[in-house]
């Protein structure tokens, strides 16, 4: 017995040991979308699983299906998509305030770098983007590019090791939080549906109780998380995506209640919804013609807004910012460090594929966007990576 007590006692610390660290997180969601891409390739008849995602409870077509009075989401990959990415963005949410009231920017003059740098690799990805797309149907996914997906940018950054100092670590994952935020905001305004003024009245006003709720000091307990479902509840059914609900509610988290939430939410989001999101989502069916497929100008568009946009974008606003003395450079960090910062922020893969499912109706025109989006993602982790290795030999 104490034997196996000790074996038991073992495993559980290297388990804790790898879901805490950084690199475990990108491992998992490589492992997950490379599953993902062998089961819907494999042969023929292995359509059954991208179809396994996307069967409907009521065997209709629709997304939504009407159990009584209440309008729910209708297939697994809309529970997904809609109400288990919701709590990823409840996560984000409670990482932004974090940062907002007590982290990295909470001070104007530690924030301003972060902010601009990230403002910049959003605007100059779209606007290389929309170059290639202008006057064709496909304008609506000019946002596709402009993401970055933390969990892998900060994984790729923890495989370097000393190589990326700790000031640059800090000020990355300042950038890719405001990322997360210019995201967000973009799919509120950008991605939703016909707006329901109805549901958007009464969701306005459980954000109002729960907002008095943390005014009053209440203990954040049942009540909130009742609230925040039907917040959730009333955004699905307003034309907004329902995955906002979760940042609105994060946002009426108290300061105090903020890093045990993080704790707590942190393995489930990460090991267990952003896996399932990845083995829905990546159900790519490669098909035969698929270079030819992937030569539009959209997929171009993805491609050099993020693989060159998101650099070009960070690179050049922390330019102008240092050279008229508006900011500094992250203590201990360099112009080619700072460049691979800006290699590595390329990395879309979550939210750029996230922001594809909502950006293009067709499932051909998905697939491809989000092929984009993995070839694109892979491409930066590599070059960045070699980046950070060979080019101070450059400087």
């Amino acid at each position: 017995m104490p034997l196996f007590y000790f074996i038991k006692n073992k495993l559980i610390v290297s388990l804790k040991e790898f879901m805490h660290d950084s690199r475990s997180i990108g491992i998992i969601l490589l492992s997950a979308t490379a599953i993902s891409l062998i089961l819907t390739n494999i042969s023929v008849s292995s359509t059954w699983y991208q179809h396994f995602w996307e069967l409907s409870f009521d065997g209709s077509n629709n997304h939504h299906i009407h159990i009584g009075f209440l309008n729910l989401p209708n297939t697994l990959l809309t529970i997904i998509n809609d109400f288990m990415m919701a709590i990823f963005f409840f996560l984000a949410g409670l990482e932004i305030k974090r940062e907002l009231t007590h982290g990295e920017l909470s001070s104007f003059k530690q924030s301003l770098l972060p902010i601009v740098a990230a403002i910049g690799g959003m605007i100059v990805p779209a606007i290389i983007y929309t170059q290639f797309n202008k006057g064709t149907p496909f304008m609506h996914g000019w946002a596709v590019p402009m993401a970055t997906d933390i969990a892998f940018t900060l994984g790729v950054a923890s495989l370097l090791g000393k190589r990326i100092p700790i000031s640059l670590k800090i000020f990355i994952t300042a950038l890719a939080i405001i990322d997360d935020l210019g995201a967000i905001i973009v799919i509120a305004l950008f991605y939703g549906d016909q707006l329901q003024l109805m549901y958007l009245l009464l969701a306005l006003i459980i954000v109002v109780v729960l907002w008095f709720l943390n005014k009053k000091k209440n203990h954040f307990g049942w009540l909130n998380w009742l609230l925040g479902l039907l917040l959730w509840y009333m955004m699905f059914n307003s034309g907004i995506h329902a995955t906002i609900a979760g940042v609105i509610f994060a946002f009426t988290v108290p300061v105090n209640k903020l890093s045990s939430l993080e704790l707590k939410f942190h393995p489930y989001v990460y090991f267990i919804i952003m896996p399932i999101f990845a083995l829905a989502n990546t159900a790519i069916v490669f098909p035969e013609n698929s270079f030819q497929l992937l030569n539009t100008t959209y997929s171009w568009g993805i491609f050099f807004g993020l693989l060159f946009g998101k650099p070009i974008g960070i690179v050049l606003a922390c330019y102008v910012m240092v050279k008229n003395q508006f900011a500094k450079l992250p203590l201990s960090t360099n112009w080619h460090q700072l460049i691979g910062a800006g290699i590595l922020a390329a990395i879309g893969f979550t939210m750029s594929i996230f922001i594809s499912t909502l950006a293009f109706k067709n499932n051909l025109e998905q697939d491809i966007a989000k092929i984009a989006v993995l070839i694109t993602s892979f491409l930066a982790i590599i070059i960045g990576y070699i980046w950070f290795i060979y080019a101070k030999k450059l400087f």
